[in-house]
């Protein structure tokens, strides 16, 4: 029974789960708990998807597992790099990640990249005075070299979102992109809220794959907002703020790891 009063939801499984089904289900990567089988069957069909721990936060243990077209396997995890001639052989070694508590595999997305390296975008949403969520600033993440994950606290890069679209879709599709996002998130918002009412924030993390479709990555129900203390323009850190204070939050902006771009 979902508990109406929760105002956070670690489980990225039951978050998940709710964006399934309707407008918001063809953005949002297949995910299910991990196994041998099904991590066997979903490489096989994908050629690369990211396994995570079922909670958790920053980034932390997230891998990229794959499939090479002359049937090696491998995995990152962090800078860690590892290759192996058969399945069997990669899954026990991953098993020292994935033993102590709960996985999941996501269906693996093949992210625009800036520099050779991934990014995607945060979007803060939050609800206003009269209880309708809005959207309060959007940021770009890039990874660190030669790491898998974008969040600031590993280290990525934070721009601003139109920059690193504008190379891949021209001015007028970026505009396009960051409008659809936008909504995406929205609707994800609405969702959340509708089950947890008292809900007050998120944090909604979208990739922007080859194609340029958006896909929702992932919904942090108490997200850090310091992404957006990175960015040039204080519009958005200074918005998130004050509505954070509307509803009792006080957040921490003492964002060391993450890296402003220029």
């Amino acid at each position: 029974m979902i508990d109406r009063l929760k105002q956070t939801v670690s489980s990225k499984l039951i978050k998940t789960e709710l964006l399934r089904g309707g407008k918001l289900g063809k953005h949002v990567p297949l995910t299910v708990p991990f196994t041998r089988d099904r991590l066997r069957s979903m490489l096989g069909k994908r050629g690369m998807v990211y396994v995570k721990p079922d909670s958790g936060s920053q980034g932390i243990g997230i891998m990229r597992v794959e499939r090479t077209p002359n049937s090696l396997y491998r995995y990152q995890i962090g800078t860690e790099r590892h290759e192996f001639g058969s399945y069997e052989e990669m899954y026990r070694s991953m098993r020292r990640w994935t033993i102590q508590r709960r996985h999941l595999i996501q269906q693996g997305v093949r992210v625009l990249r800036h520099e050779g390296r991934p990014f995607d975008f945060r979007i803060m949403t939050q609800k206003n005075a009269a209880g309708r969520w809005i959207d309060t600033g959007i940021a770009g993440r890039v990874a660190h070299p030669g790491k898998i994950v974008s969040n600031g606290s590993q280290g990525g890069t934070i721009y601003e979102a139109g920059r690193l679209l504008r190379p891949a879709a021209g001015r007028t599709g970026t505009a396009r992109i960051i409008g659809r996002m936008r909504r995406l998130a929205l609707l994800a918002a609405g969702r959340f809220g509708r089950e947890y009412p008292a809900m007050n924030e998120l944090g909604i993390d979208i990739a922007v794959d080859r194609r340029l479709k958006p896909w929702i990555l992932e919904v942090n129900t108490r997200p850090d907002p310091c992404p957006f203390a990175k960015l040039e323009d204080r519009t958005a850190i200074r918005r998130i703020v004050r509505y954070g204070r509307r509803y009792g939050r006080r957040y921490c902006l003492r964002c060391g790891k993450a890296k402003s771009g220029t």
